[in-house]
């Protein structure tokens, strides 16, 4: 499953990112090297939700770390409204930040405890501008209010004071004060309860309407990444192996991992039986020492020979649809066409 290629990478001036050949590798003992990411591509158009899935470990984490330059990609481009951040000097790539900003998966702690709300979300502000505290005030409180939370009563008060769907909130005002033009959504709402998941996805949905903001969702749970993005990239083991449109990729997966992850989705009716041969076996293989070929294949009930000997390229399904398997669930011809 687990494949390269950069065939399903559109052009057009409406492309806001994109990500070609991206590898992230981190040392470890024993002269031994963690291939975090290695080798995937994707682009973003102008106002677009890319959903990122995948088991945890996968490289999810590390790909929208590795956009912002943190760290620096081991080999690869991301070139943001046609400039490589790659090749910028640290200084430059300080400014561009304020086009890309981040919301964290754990919101509590991405706060500091001993600031203030206001000061908090303001903080963006004291470095870019503007200077004039009256004029940060206005930006910070109408921000606040534009996720729910009111700025006359949290301005004084500190993370702690808050729950953790009121602290998401707060991380998602100080993410848009500086007026990006990218979030990166690093599992924004896999810490919260299910009705405060539904009130975020909505206000997300809502501020990108309002901003003309473009997203990256990062996320392991299919049934969330489904309901806000316009696109679905599935990551295994650093590498990418499907990138649909988001009915498109539920309705057909072209990937035997991606129809696995869709079939393991708890279905809420307790009348419902529950299937137990559905399911993923064997160990996931360690980043250190990736298999050959296909790295899906010590895990797939359909690998054969040319499974651990060729790593799939990605082919296209359809005109929004692209698949990196050997033996896609969708038939393909040579040249990528679909036949279904």
């Amino acid at each position: 499953m687990a494949g390269s290629g950069t065939a399903h990478l559109r052009s057009g001036d409406d492309i806001l990112l994109s990500v070609n050949n991206l590898h992230v590798e981190f040392p470890a003992s024993g002269g031994r090297t963690v291939f975090a990411v290695s080798g995937i591509s994707f682009d973003i158009a102008k106002g677009e939700t890319l959903g990122l899935v995948g088991e945890s470990g996968c490289g999810k984490s590390t790909t929208g770390r590795a956009i912002l330059q943190l760290p620096k990609p081991t080999q690869g481009t991301v070139t943001l409204n046609g400039e490589d951040l790659t090749g910028v000097s640290d200084s430059v790539m300080r400014e561009r930040r304020t086009d890309i900003q981040m919301i964290f998966q754990d919101p509590i702690s991405s706060l500091n405890p001993r600031r203030m709300i206001g000061d908090v979300v303001a903080e963006p502000l004291e470095v870019w501008g503007p200077k004039d505290k009256d004029e940060q005030w206005a930006k910070v409180s109408k921000m606040l209010d534009a996720v729910g939370i009111d700025p006359d009563v949290a301005r004084y008060k500190r993370p702690h004071e808050f729950s953790g769907g009121q602290c998401q909130r707060i991380s998602i005002a100080r993410a848009l004060v500086l007026e990006p033009e990218l979030i990166i959504c690093d599992e924004p709402v896999s810490a919260l309860d299910v009705s405060v998941q539904a009130q975020i996805l909505n206000l997300l949905e809502d501020l990108k309407a309002e901003y003309g903001l473009t997203l990256v969702f990062i996320a392991h749970d299919l049934a969330v990444v489904k309901n806000i993005s316009d696109r679905v990239a599935v990551m295994y083991l650093g590498k990418m192996c499907e990138l649909s449109e988001s009915d498109e990729l539920y309705e057909h997966p072209a990937h035997p991992y991606t129809r696995l992850l869709l079939e393991s989705l708890p279905i809420p009716d307790p009348t419902v039986k529950i299937d137990d041969s559905v399911g993923i076996e064997g160990e996931l293989p360690s980043p250190l020492s990736p298999p050959s070929g296909c790295r899906f294949r010590t895990r797939c009930p359909l690998a054969d020979d040319i499974c651990a000997a060729v790593e799939p390229m990605m082919r296209r399904v359809n005109d929004e649809h692209y698949v990196a398997c050997h033996h896609p669930l969708v038939p393909v011809d040579e040249v990528g066409v679909s036949l279904r």
